[in-house]
């Protein structure tokens, strides 16, 4: 029997989990037709630049009101962006009945978190590095990733600056969430976080692909 294939389509990559292995291209260069031949395509697209394909064994989510005991903070659940709702699933059945934070750091960053009963309590959305750095396209970047030194040229300066300040806002919001939520347990991911890992000063879980396993588990509970 073909298996089913979960499908991440993000703003800058593209994620894809097919019998238990992972795959990732960028999203510019991404179509349905790199995939393998699958019963049911279940899928989270966020992307602009995709549109969304019509055939009958694609399935696209969209953010509920919940999640067996995990209720959705927004007024109109679907407004939630999928990627977060899936990351947010998956954190849920790690720790079930605790407290926790996911930070997803790609494109955007987003920090969202949920209390020790299920209920999702809201979260924040910044832009990521390479967003931050474009601001000004007179400013150049080199691959200076150490944030306790100053620039001696603009560009070490920008790329300096501009780290720091991705860094410092992520460090800063986790610190008060953890003041309100000192149990919590902190999930990473996003392809953004091997550039920020050493500069993270709070414990954490890396997962790597958590929308994807979340969309698994989604997908797996509704049937």
């Amino acid at each position: 029997m073909t298996s089913n294939l979960y499908l991440d389509i993000g703003n800058s990559f593209t994620k894809w989990k097919f019998k238990s292995c992972y795959f990732e291209r960028p999203t510019r260069d991404f179509s349905l037709d790199v995939l393998p031949k699958a019963s049911q395509i279940w899928v989270s697209c966020v992307s602009p630049l995709f549109d969304k394909n019509t055939e009958p064994n694609l399935f696209y989510i969209e953010s509920q009101s919940s999640y067996k005991s995990l209720r959705n903070a927004y007024i109109e659940p679907n407004l939630l962006g999928s990627d977060r709702w899936l990351a947010l699933i998956a954190g849920y059945e790690l720790c079930l009945k605790s407290s926790f934070i996911v930070v997803d750091i790609g494109t955007a960053v987003t920090i969202d978190v949920v209390d020790s009963s299920g209920i999702h309590k809201g979260g924040v959305i910044f832009p990521g590095l390479m967003k931050i750095r474009n601001s000004f396209d007179c400013f150049k970047i080199n691959n200076i990733s150490n944030v306790n030194i100053l620039g001696q040229s603009t560009e070490e300066a920008w790329s300096i600056g501009t780290l720091n300040l991705l860094v410092d806002g992520i460090n800063q919001k986790v610190r008060d969430l953890k003041i309100a939520f000192p149990n919590a347990n902190i999930f990473i991911t996003g392809g953004g976080f091997e550039e920020i890992e050493s500069l993270l000063d709070f414990s954490f879980d890396f997962h790597e692909n958590l929308v994807l396993d979340g969309l698994e588990l989604y997908a797996n509970y509704v049937g």
